[in-house]
């Protein structure tokens, strides 16, 4: 399965099939097929919206989704983690949505991270069920109104202290999830990758056709360091022929230390493996960006082993990165050490240490946005900040005429 995963990635990311094996072309009619059912299904689910067969809904708050075209690798869950450290710097209580995909890696190292803020995390693949839990168990922030929906905001909050209430919703992956309204869509793209051979899954990359781009309000270009500036400039005019007015944002993952698994609180710094033989293990979306992070961080030789995206790591994988290791051990007469993202050991903590007696190190990163393309840190905050505002706003609005819906909704729920 691990295998035929990895074949399905390849053809994705490969636009001259003579550059895939006998065997892999083999499954390209296969996956034609499923493409075009995809795409089938995904039309059917648009026109169910559009005819109001299925319905949005809208949250009492602002809600910032944060997703991608594509799968993987896209920098979605640091850029969530990004809004939601800075709307709680603003005063604002944040209540992250993660569906809780694949063991949920995501959501933990979103609560380890977000541990001791007022940022809440809730999973869940009904994200309006635990949206509603949230706000029926900390309530939402006041608005200036005398309309019944305010007085029942009201009533649910009771006295809890003002940093307990929620005042905006960031959707984790939300591009795709229609049955909530969203203020705000942030699109995120892997420079690296960036729409692979540009075909609907499973035969390539994209979740939806780029006419969704239309529905976006930003594009944040990932891993930008990574890539060439003629490359960069080549997506943003293909992004902005299909939006003119969309705002594209740089960003970059930037190391920041190691920590050992068996000991999660040390900080070890970056010069730590200078030296070292270093293997790459990892089950991300973009592994070559992460080996490429540590090759630039100056590893005295890099070797790798990927696996598929959320991939649960087995005895058997152990087993496999040990031989690995030992190859590595006896051609440099040296003792190499593994290196995982913190995704990876969030998934499972307790695995790695079964390869003892190598030492195994995670790297945490945070996302940084540059200041090319006109965009700088700033900018965006502010951006941000006048996205919320405005939605406040309409928001508010929108609550005035429409308090009954929201009464029944948070009675129903709670």
């Amino acid at each position: 399965m691990e295998n035929l995963k990895k074949s399905v990635i390849k053809i994705a990311y490969t636009r001259d099939h003579a550059n895939l094996s006998l065997l892999q072309r083999s499954f390209i009619p296969f996956l034609y097929m499923a493409s075009s059912l995809y795409n089938l299904a995904l039309s059917l689910r648009h026109r169910f919206y559009l005819y109001g067969i299925l319905r949005k809904h809208r949250l009492p708050v602002p809600v910032i989704s944060v997703g991608n075209l594509t799968w993987g690798g896209n920098g979605k869950t640091p850029m969530v983690e990004f809004i939601a450290l800075w709307l709680a710097a603003s005063g604002i209580s944040p209540l992250i949505l993660n569906r809780g995909y694949a063991g949920g890696d995501e959501a933990k190292m979103l609560r380890r991270h977000l541990a001791g803020s007022s940022v809440k995390v809730g999973v869940g693949a009904d994200r309006r069920a635990t949206a509603a839990w949230f706000f029926n168990k900390y309530g939402y922030v006041e608005f200036q109104s005398s309309t019944m929906a305010e007085k029942y905001c009201l009533k649910q909050m009771g006295n809890l202290p003002k940093s307990e209430k929620i005042g905006a919703v960031i959707l984790d992956d939300g591009m795709q999830h229609w049955s909530l309204h969203h203020d705000l869509e942030i699109v995120m793209f892997n420079g690296i990758t960036f729409l692979g051979n540009g075909q609907l899954l499973p035969l390539g990359p994209l979740r939806e056709t780029l006419a969704a781009l239309k529905r976006a309000d930003v594009a944040i270009i990932h891993h930008a360091n990574l890539v060439s500036a003629q490359n960069i400039e080549d997506i943003v005019i293909r992004l902005q022929k299909i939006k003119d007015t969309l705002t594209v944002v740089f960003t970059e993952m930037c190391p920041a230390y190691f920590f050992e698994v068996t000991t999660i609180n040390s900080k070890l710094s970056l010069e730590t493996l200078s030296k070292n033989v270093v293997v790459c293990v990892s089950a991300i979306g973009s592994a070559d960006a992460f080996v490429q992070t540590m090759q630039k961080i100056g590893a005295y030789h890099v070797d790798r082993l990927d696996f598929s995206d959320h991939h649960v790591f087995q005895d058997r994988d152990i087993a496999l990165i040990k031989v690995k290791l030992e190859e590595l051990e006896k051609k440099f007469a040296s003792k190499p050490v593994v290196v995982v993202t913190e995704k990876d050991y969030d998934r499972d903590p307790m695995i790695f240490k079964c390869l003892h007696p190598y030492r195994v190190f995670a790297l945490c990163s945070h996302l940084q946005i540059t200041g090319s393309n006109g965009c700088s840190e700033d900018s965006f905050k502010k951006m941000l900040e006048m996205a919320v505002r405005v939605e406040l706003s309409s928001l508010m609005r929108c609550i005035e005429q429409n308090h009954v819906q929201f009464f029944v909704f948070f009675d129903f729920v709670g």
